[in-house]
């Protein structure tokens, strides 16, 4: 079942969106995000939280597949930052998407949800924007294709695709019946 997953950080951890850090999150997500029974289909990494969208088998695999991920993210971005101690505030919160409607807002909220920030913050960004903090880049269900003229862009596609391939019918096909393609543009209200 697909589940949209939000991880909090511990109070004084640095913002998470910095380049270094998002080399230690990506790493962390295609080396461990994806399991027989438990996969990182989307993310989008935020000052203070990350957004996922992933599928896990049952309760169990959500468990071992977030505590796996959070450790390993723990150690990583600790040694990055030269720190000791708690990473993340408390366990993650997990929220189950039932239908296609829910997934695809799901979608469509943690893709864009540097955008919905922005906007809160009276943030302007620029039309066809790609968040390079999310896996936005390599999402295939958008309306319009997306601008990848950026050098920055170029050399974020060329690492490759950090996510796995989604294998329930409501996160592969089912989404779309929800509403249809997402625009880049959209800008997303409150967590759905």
């Amino acid at each position: 079942m697909p589940l949209h997953v939000t991880l909090k950080l511990a109070a004084g951890v640095p913002s998470f969106r910095k380049a270094a850090i998002m080399r230690v999150v990506r790493a962390v997500i295609a080396a461990g995000g994806h399991r027989g029974d438990f996969r990182v289909v989307h993310y989008n990494v935020l000052g203070d939280h990350l957004h996922l969208v992933v599928e896990a088998a049952g309760a169990a695999a959500l468990a071992r597949g977030m505590q796996g991920l959070s450790v390993r993210l723990a150690r990583r971005v600790n040694a990055l930052l030269g720190r000791r101690g708690r990473l993340l505030a408390q366990r993650y919160h997990a929220r189950p998407l039932r239908t296609p409607t829910e997934v695809r807002n799901a979608v469509r909220y943690v893709l864009l949800n540097a955008r919905h920030h922005g906007v809160e913050r009276g943030v302007v960004m620029a039309r066809g924007w790609v968040d390079p903090y999310s896996s936005a880049l390599w999402f295939d269900g958008w309306k319009a294709a997306i601008r990848t003229d950026a050098p920055w862009l170029r050399a974020l596609a060329k690492e490759g695709r950090p996510t796995a391939d989604p294998h329930t019918w409501l996160l592969a096909i089912g989404w779309r019946r929800g509403g249809g393609l997402i625009g880049i543009d959209d800008v997303p209200g409150p967590a759905p």
